[in-house]
C-alpha cells in the first residue's frame, strides 16, 4: 500500500537556517524547490524578517504567488517592502481581493495608493469596494469569485458558463442565480443542474439561500456560516444587490483570528497578527506594555485600600497572611464569569438586554460557590487560628465569590454596550476592581468580628 512520505520540518528548517547563514543562496533555492507552498509557509514563520525576505524572493514567480496569498496580510507588508515595484504590481494583482484590501491596510498610505493605481481598472475598483467597507465587517471578506447565472438560462446553458468559469472561482458546487440588476433570487446547486432536463430553466430549480449584509459584524456572519454548514453565503449591499459571496474557508479564518484575538487580550495584551520570530521585538513590547500599565494604575488602588486598613494589620498580623488568598480567588471567580459570558455573548446566546437576567444568575452561582468554598476555609482555617479568624475568613469568601461573580458577568455586557471588546474591557477592570473590593470586603469583615 502506498503512504506519502512523511517530511521532516526540523530536518529541513536546520539545512534552510544553514544555507542562510552561511548565505549558500543557490543551496537554498534549492531546498525551496523540494518543499510544497504550505511546507514552505511553516518555514517563512520561522524565520526573521531579514530571512523571510531572502527565502521568499528566490521562489519562482509562480509558487510565490501562492505562498504570499497565504500568509498573512502583516508579513505580506513587510515582504512587500523587499520586492521591486514591477514585481510588487504583479504580486498584488494575482491574490484575491479580500488579502489585497487586508495588505493595503498594513502599508503606509502613500504606498498603499501607489499600488492601488499600478493596478488596472477592473481590480483597482474591486479594492477600492472593499475597502470602502469597515475592517471589522462583513463586506471586508467577501470574494467575488462566484459562478452566477440568470433564471431564464436553460440547466445546460448554465453548466457551460460553469466549465468556463469554474478554475477561477471559490465554489462551483453552488450557483447562485441573478436578474440583471444583480438582486439574489437563489441558488442551484451543481448536482441539481446536471440532474435536471438540459432544456429546464434555471428559474424552475431556484433554492433560498443564506444571506448577509455587507454591514454585518464579520465574526457574526462567519458563524452563522459555519454554523449553518455552509459551502458559501451571499453578502448584500444596502439595495439588495449581491456584492459577493463568504466561503467556509475565510468563515473559519475569520473566527480563528477572533478566538486568538480574544485570547490574547484576555491575557493582557494585543494579538501580534504575525508569526512569533518575525515579530520585532518593539511590536511586542506594544503588544503588552498598554495593559501592564492599566494593571500597574490599578494596583495603587490596592496600595490605598491596605494604608486605610493599616492599623487593622498591625493589630492582627496573621490577617495579611491570607491577602493573596483573598486576591486570587476573588480575580478567578471574576474572570470564569468573565470568560462564560464573553462566550455566550460572541454565540449569540446573550444579548445587551439580558444583562439584569445575568446579574442574577451570576450572583446566584456566585454565592453557590462562596458558600462552598467559605465553609471550607472556615474548617481548614479553624484547625489552625482561633475561631474569630475562620469566622472572619469563611464569610469573606461567601460574600466575595458573590460579589466577583455578579461583577465578573456584567463587565462583557457594559463593554459590549459601549462598542468596546468584551474580553478587552472585561480583563483590567475585574483585576482592578475585585483585587480592591476583595480587600475592602475582607478588611471591613475582620473589623466588624475582630472589634
Amino acid at each position: 500500500m502506498y503512504t506519502t512520505p512523511k517530511v521532516d520540518f526540523s530536518t529541513n528548517s536546520r539545512e534552510l537556517h544553514a544555507a542562510l547563514k552561511a548565505e549558500e543562496l543557490g543551496a537554498l533555492a534549492a531546498q525551496l524547490r523540494r518543499l510544497e507552498p504550505a511546507e514552505i509557509i511553516e518555514h517563512l514563520d520561522t524565520l526573521s524578517l531579514s530571512e523571510a525576505a531572502i527565502a521568499f524572493r528566490l521562489l519562482d514567480k509562480p509558487r510565490a504567488l501562492r505562498v504570499f496569498e497565504k500568509l498573512d496580510a502583516p508579513l505580506q507588508a513587510d515582504l512587500i517592502k523587499g520586492l521591486q515595484q514591477d514585481a510588487v504590481a504583479q504580486t498584488l494583482a494575482g491574490i484575491g481581493a479580500t488579502e489585497r484590501a487586508a495588505l493595503l491596510d498594513e502599508l503606509p498610505a502613500t504606498v498603499a495608493s501607489s499600488l492601488l493605481q499600478a493596478l488596472d481598472s477592473t481590480t483597482r475598483e474591486e479594492t477600492r469596494v472593499l475597502l470602502g467597507y469597515s475592517a471589522a465587517s462583513t463586506g471586508r471578506f467577501v470574494s467575488t469569485r462566484y459562478i452566477k447565472t440568470y433564471p431564464e438560462l436553460t440547466a445546460e446553458q448554465t453548466l457551460e458558463r460553469v466549465r468556463q468559469q469554474v478554475a477561477e472561482r471559490t465554489s462551483a458546487n453552488l450557483v447562485l442565480v441573478v436578474d440583471h440588476e444583480r438582486r439574489l433570487l437563489g441558488g442551484v446547486e451543481l448536482s441539481q443542474l446536471i440532474a435536471a432536463d438540459p432544456q429546464c430553466l434555471v428559474g424552475d430549480l431556484l433554492t433560498p439561500m443564506f444571506t448577509a449584509t455587507v454591514a454585518d459584524p464579520a465574526v457574526q456572519t462567519a458563524r452563522r456560516v459555519v454554523n449553518r454548514q455552509l459551502e458559501i453565503g451571499a453578502v448584500l449591499d444596502q439595495e439588495e444587490k449581491l456584492v459577493g459571496v463568504l466561503s467556509w474557508a475565510q468563515a473559519l479564518e475569520i473566527l480563528d483570528d477572533a478566538d486568538e484575538a480574544r485570547t490574547a487580550r484576555t491575557a493582557g495584551s494585543e494579538p501580534l497578527n504575525r508569526p512569533y520570530l518575525s515579530t520585532p521585538i518593539g511590536g511586542m513590547v506594544r503588544s503588552r506594555i498598554l495593559w501592564l500599565l492599566v494593571l500597574a494604575i490599578g494596583a495603587t488602588l490596592t496600595v490605598q485600600v491596605l494604608s486605610s486598613f493599616e492599623e487593622t494589620l498591625e493589630s492582627m498580623v496573621v490577617l495579611s497572611l491570607f491577602i493573596p488568598l483573598i486576591v486570587g480567588i476573588g480575580g478567578n471567580t471574576g474572570n470564569q464569569a468573565a470568560t462564560t459570558v464573553t462566550r455566550a455573548l460572541a454565540m449569540g446566546e446573550v444579548r445587551i438586554s439580558d444583562i439584569g437576567r445575568v446579574l442574577l444568575r451570576e450572583v446566584r452561582v456566585g454565592f453557590v460557590l462562596g458558600l462552598s468554598l467559605g465553609l471550607l476555609g472556615f474548617l481548614l482555617t479553624r484547625v489552625i487560628f482561633d475561631e474569630q479568624v475562620a469566622w472572619v475568613i469563611g464569610l469573606t469568601l461567601m460574600v466575595l465569590c458573590t460579589v466577583a461573580a455578579g461583577v465578573g458577568g456584567i463587565m462583557p455586557i457594559i463593554g459590549k454596550s459601549i462598542k468596546a471588546d468584551p474580553a478587552v474591557f472585561s480583563n483590567p477592570f475585574i483585576s482592578t476592581f475585585v483585587d480592591a473590593a476583595g480587600l475592602v470586603v475582607y478588611l471591613s469583615i475582620a473589623v466588624l468580628v475582630l472589634g
